[in-house]
């Protein structure tokens, strides 16, 4: 098997570390690289600090073969990458003229002057390698030292991608022999991780040892990610499904799907075949699980539409909501989520309905109903399915993980639903 190639990121500006930006790059980079075979072991920011950055890269050059740098590379005297680079590379900065003629070019068919911080942009290392940047002003730099690949790219999205994807890509694989890395995701809701690790712990202490597995939870779903390394492609997916045929009859009533699938497209493809159509009656999530429906491409064909119903004069007038069930049970309760689902199924003319209504917090709770008790719906023509959540102390929190368990508990009524009318 081939060895193991190793890539560091390294993203450097004080904007990242004050918060001032996300860096969506590191993400974007990993997936990349792992797709030729290169395996991220470490992402490090670092502010416009001569020395921070020094010491990264030689800790850096210690522990990887490839070091991928984002940022720094502006006309500005805050963007110190390249002078930087120099020291650390014992060189100097020369102008390139194939860089000067493109930076040239690009301000030529902007109609726009060049000054002089805009020329120092082709100086570039003497020892660089230079990887020419269609999409922007700043080069793209390329160093093999002491067998060490740095690449030295700028902090704009589109800039870096585009360079990544058409010319450093190309390159790396070029330049290393790289093992095939290929992920396998099964997709669960509906069970803790702690508890998921127990019920799997059997088949996970079996799988071999070319083949990982990482636990990825989110807003109550676990993704169970497997990670395998090969040298052959077509031998790796094999043994791949051949671990996921093997795990599937452990957790299937959790699993609502693989890889790529995310709960709201599931659920749309099941609407889809089954010929149906959905609507919602939302209060505590105040249309976030309608966000979430036509967040889908395509979801027109079986979404109606959605009724917000935040307060009781709402669930009364437009759902038909009881007034006496409002004040029996109160606005958080099964009675009224189940009358909620129902009213939205009968206004909207829908095969389907969901409904939600609890309190997100962080204020609103008692006792009885503490912060995070949620009652969610799904109503079909013939029956009615209802569902208690006891959730967190967190608003945002709340919202997400009721949206995750109101479209879950759809796609359960769905194919169960669709099993009863088969048989």
């Amino acid at each position: 098997m081939s060895a193991t190639i190793r890539a560091e990121v390294l993203t450097i500006g004080d904007e990242i570390l004050f918060g001032q930006i996300t860096d969506t790059n590191t993400q974007w980079i990993g997936t990349q690289l792992t797709d030729i075979g290169i395996r991220p072991i470490r992402k490090t920011s670092v502010g416009d600090n001569r020395q921070h950055i020094l010491d990264a890269l030689q800790e850096a050059s210690q522990r990887v073969d490839v070091v991928i740098i984002t940022g720094g590379l502006g006309p500005t005297r805050d963007d110190i990458t390249k002078h930087t680079l120099c020291a650390y590379f014992g060189t100097s900065l020369e102008i390139n003229q194939d860089a000067l003629a493109l930076v040239t070019s690009f301000f030529e068919k902007r109609g726009r002057a060049m000054t002089d911080l805009n020329i120092q942009q082709a100086a570039l290392p003497l020892n660089a390698t230079y990887v020419p940047n269609l999409w922007g002003t700043a080069p793209g730099m390329w160093f093999d030292h002491e067998n060490v690949v740095y690449v030295s790219l700028p902090g704009v999205p589109y800039e870096m991608k585009n360079l990544m994807e058409f010319e450093i890509l190309p390159r790396l694989k070029a330049r290393f022999a790289t093992p095939v890395i290929i992920h396998k995701s099964v997709r669960t809701i509906g069970i803790g991780e702690s508890f998921l690790a127990e019920t799997i712990a059997a088949w996970e202490s079996a799988l071999p040892e070319h083949i990982k597995l990482a636990y990825l939870p989110h807003f109550g779903q676990v993704r169970l990610r497997l990670t395998g390394t090969s040298p052959d492609e077509v031998v790796l997916r094999q043994e791949l499904q051949a671990q996921v045929d093997l795990l599937v009859p452990q957790i299937e009533e959790y699993i609502f799907g693989y890889d790529g699938d995310d709960l709201e497209t599931v659920v749309g493809t099941l609407l889809l075949q089954a010929g149906a159509t959905l609507g919602t009656a939302e209060s505590c999530t105040g249309g976030f699980v309608a966000h979430q429906i036509t967040a889908v491409p395509g979801s027109s064909a079986y979404f109606e539409g959605s009724v917000v119903s935040y307060s009781n004069r709402i669930k009364t007038t437009v759902l038909g909501v009881s007034a006496q069930i409002l004040e029996q049970y109160g606005a958080v309760s099964e009675q009224t989520a189940r009358e909620m689902a129902e009213g939205a199924r009968r206004v909207l003319n829908t095969t389907y309905a969901i409904a939600t209504t609890g309190i997100a917090g962080p204020t609103g709770g008692t006792p009885e109903k503490p912060v995070g008790t949620v009652w969610i719906a799904c109503a079909t023509p013939d029956e009615t399915f209802t569902q208690l959540l006891t959730l967190r102390n967190n608003r945002k929190i709340n919202i997400e993980l009721t949206s995750s368990y109101a479209l879950n508990l759809l796609r359960k009524t769905i194919l169960k639903t669709n099993l009863a009318v088969k048989d």
